[in-house]
């Protein structure tokens, strides 16, 4: 009987989201594929360190253990390494223990018709044209950043696993943005106080958020193993909306924070998050200094 994938939560992370591949980044931006691969053959037994992503992938795979639901998270690495190049990632899983057995090797072709086909419900990636055609395709996705891979504690259990959102143009449509981009935050929030009893439109990361809700609810009872933060540039009267919106969708978010323009930094610090999602760099380049971060790429069409 075939391994079905539709039941599972599945994320497609990238080698460079996985693991720290800084270095041998450079050598293939400087000079080439060719060299990319020799130097990844010659290092293969060197362990790779972990990257931006590391943390929440372990822990999410972790959820099977603590379950007893083999398999409920399936984590598959999707990466434009050869099958060649991929032996020193794949050293490094099995020396991290990370129970990952499937992967996309595309020898540098986009990884995008890929996502659909293994039902991912998450993609993390370093390329941004690969999660521009996730968005596109309706799967939440992200551009992991590096810039605080160096700081995070791998070696710390993660427990429950902390996962932050943004608003607007993540968690919902973009057209609220619009209007405050076009025409200022008095409009906006004429716009926000008008429509208050109306959902907003979904975004991208609207799916995950209920795929994500409804795993809560398999584990009522147990100590809670997801924790989820609605982390947000809003602040009332435009706060209405939001909760109105969360009700219609029947998802929960375990806290929420209207910050009315404050720095969210500090507030993702102080909430421990795993990872956090923005559709903006200056929101994401801040926040990875201290947690892991990724920028959404997302315009409503």
């Amino acid at each position: 009987m075939a391994y079905e994938l539709e039941k599972r939560l599945v994320v497609g992370i990238s080698s460079r989201a996985l693991f720290d591949l800084t270095v041998e980044n450079e050598i293939f931006e400087t000079q080439g594929v060719e060299a990319y691969a020799a130097y990844q053959r010659e290092h293969e037994s060197e362990i790779l360190r972990p990257g931006p992503g590391f943390g929440i992938i372990r822990a999410l795979l972790n959820i099977n253990k603590i379950s007893g639901q083999d398999g409920r998270v399936e984590v598959i690495v999707m990466s434009r390494n050869s099958a060649d190049t991929s032996l020193r990632v794949f050293h490094s899983m099995e020396y991290y223990n990370l129970e990952i057995t499937r992967a996309v090797l595309a020898s540098g072709a986009s990884l995008a018709p890929y996502l659909s086909a293994f039902k991912t419900d998450l993609f993390l990636s370093a390329y941004e044209d690969d999660v521009e055609s996730a968005i596109n395709s309706n799967i939440a996705a992200g551009i992991i950043c590096s810039d605080g891979i160096h700081t995070y504690d791998y070696e710390k259990e993660i427990r429950p696993i902390r996962i932050a959102f943004d608003g607007d143009a993540v968690l919902f449509s973009d057209e609220s943005e619009q209007i405050y981009q076009e025409k200022g935050l008095e409009a906006f929030e004429e716009n926000e106080r008008k429509n208050a009893k109306h959902p907003l439109h979904a975004g991208p990361f609207a799916k995950f958020l209920k795929t994500i809700s409804d795993l809560q609810q398999e584990f009522q009872g147990e100590e809670s193993m997801i924790r989820t933060a609605l982390v947000t540039s809003r602040s009332a009267p435009a706060h209405e909306r939001v909760i109105r919106t969360l009700r219609a969708w029947n998802v929960r978010v375990d806290e929420a924070f209207f910050l009315g323009g404050i720095a969210k930094k500090e507030i993702l610090k102080a909430f421990g998050a795993n990872i956090f999602f923005d559709d903006q760099a200056i929101h994401t380049d801040a926040a990875s200094s201290v947690v892991p971060s990724a920028r959404v790429p997302y315009k409503e069409k």
